[in-house]
Formats: C-alpha cells, sequence, structure tokens
C-alpha cells in the first residue's frame, strides 16, 4: 500500500472507534456547534487580507517532527493578528501529531478555520462542526467523484463550506456546485513528492466561478506572485512556517515581506 492507502485504511477503524466513543448527539450539544461559522470564500476574496491559509502542523509521514514545542494558541494567534485569511489545524493524530484539542484552542481567532484531516464519514462533519471548524477538506484522491458530492453536500447542510483538493487532471470530475473552492495540491500524496508546477497545469482547466487554492511547497514570495497570476486567491502555507522556531513571527516577516513584494 502506498502512504495514503496506509492512511486511509486506518482512518476508517480510527472514525468507527470514535463513532462509538462520542455518538453524534453528543456531538450537537457541543457548544461550538450552534455557532455561525465564518465563510472561508469570503475571507479568500477580501484584499486587505493576504489569501494565505496558515497551517498548523507538528508532523508529516514524510518529514517526521516538524515542530514539537509549538503552542496551537499563540502560533494561530500571531497567523490570525498579522493577516491569515485562515487558518488549517491537523486533527489527525496518528500520522500528523495533531488533535481536536489543537483545534478547539484555536478557535479563539476570528477567522475561518479548516479542519485538515482525511475526511470520509459523514460523522467526520458533525465533529468538524462540534470542534469549532468552519471548512473541512475533501481529498479527491481517497473518494469518488459521488462520495465527494455526498460528503460535499453533507457539510454544507451542516453550515460548513469545504476545500476540494485536486492533484490532477483525471480529479476534475470530483467538482461540484457544493465545492466552489478547490486547492490543487502540489504534494503527491501517494508518493509525498512535490511538485509546484501542478497547480499551475491545472488552474485553467477549473471552472470560471472557481475560488482557487494553491496547496504545499509554497515557501517564497515569487510563487504567489506567479500563483496570482494565474487566478489563484488562497495559498495554503504549512510547513514553511512551523519549520521555524517561532512560526508566528516567521509568518509576520514573510507576510511584511509579501506586502512589500506585490505592491
Amino acid at each position: 500500500m502506498n502512504i495514503l492507502d496506509t492512511i486511509i485504511a486506518r482512518k476508517r477503524l480510527e472514525v468507527e472507534e470514535r463513532k462509538s466513543a462520542c455518538p453524534i448527539k453528543k456531538l450537537e450539544q457541543s457548544p461550538a456547534f450552534v455557532r455561525k461559522p465564518l465563510s472561508l470564500s469570503a475571507f479568500l476574496l477580501d484584499d486587505q487580507l493576504t489569501g494565505i491559509i496558515a497551517e498548523f502542523k507538528r508532523r508529516s509521514p514524510s518529514k517526521g517532527v516538524i515542530n514539537a514545542t509549538a503552542d496551537v494558541v499563540q502560533v494561530t494567534s500571531a497567523y490570525a493578528q498579522n493577516g491569515a485569511a485562515a487558518l488549517s489545524v491537523l486533527t489527525d493524530e496518528h500520522f500528523f501529531g495533531g488533535s481536536t484539542a489543537d483545534l478547539e484552542a484555536a478557535r479563539i481567532n476570528q477567522v475561518p478555520i479548516l479542519r485538515k484531516d482525511f475526511i470520509i464519514d459523514e460523522y467526520q462533519l458533525t465533529e468538524a462542526r462540534a470542534m469549532g471548524a468552519d471548512v473541512i477538506l475533501l481529498i479527491a484522491a481517497c473518494l469518488s467523484p459521488e462520495r465527494t458530492q455526498q460528503l460535499a453536500k453533507a457539510a454544507n447542510d451542516l453550515g460548513l463550506e469545504v476545500l476540494l483538493e485536486l492533484h490532477d487532471e483525471d480529479e476534475l470530475q470530483h467538482v461540484s456546485e457544493f465545492t466552489p473552492i478547490v486547492g490543487i495540491n502540489n504534494r503527491n500524496l501517494k508518493t509525498f513528492t512535490v511538485d509546484t508546477g501542478r497547480s499551475l497545469a491545472l488552474a485553467g482547466k477549473l471552472p470560471a466561478s472557481t475560488i482557487k487554492v494553491a496547496e504545499s511547497g509554497i515557501d517564497d514570495i515569487e510563487q504567489i506572485r506567479i500563483f496570482r497570476d494565474h487566478g489563484y486567491r488562497g495559498f495554503l502555507v504549512g510547513e514553511h512556517f512551523m519549520r521555524s522556531p517561532d512560526p508566528g513571527e516567521a509568518f509576520r516577516q514573510f507576510v511584511s515581506s509579501m506586502k512589500k513584494a506585490l505592491a
């Protein structure tokens, strides 16, 4: 099995365990479940913000430990205060060192939060709403087009937006009316190799109304300039900031330089 297959196999077991431990009725009693979600679309289209979806990630299967000591509140607050259009918080524990508690703690910030995980079941959508997420990630590589549409509609019905992640042209059939925000992942989730040309190659093949997000492998301002020139409004950046001893300060400096360079 490749890395993605291994992750999904474990995720199926994990979801069943979580269903047994915490039924949906209990999730629906969470205070966060009744809050009005923030709109990622609106924040990405706000020219006063950076378009950056800044990620909090402790480790990954390909890189191992990225930052084991960073404080989620400190880091995500610095992201939000310095112009992040949204936060991405990993909630997968086994492979990425994330947790529900990380997202709940990041909810102190008044910007949209993406639950970054491998969503395969409607239960996880209710979980996301209960922990305070505004957006969920659907990865085309681990879902059929029909399943993607089912989960996207169910997320919309719960008031959640969807970031649909594609990697190649064959996955364009996953796009639907329920997925107006589409991310192109420059990282192949089966091999974890990165090629930023992916985002450029697929940019013109998406519907004109799509809000496009470039994901992974973004570590300099010139890349963002090029992505913008190809119609991208969002840029998911994770490891570049998290590799720093002070991710929040690294983000602040990056944004400061970006504003000067792209003015």
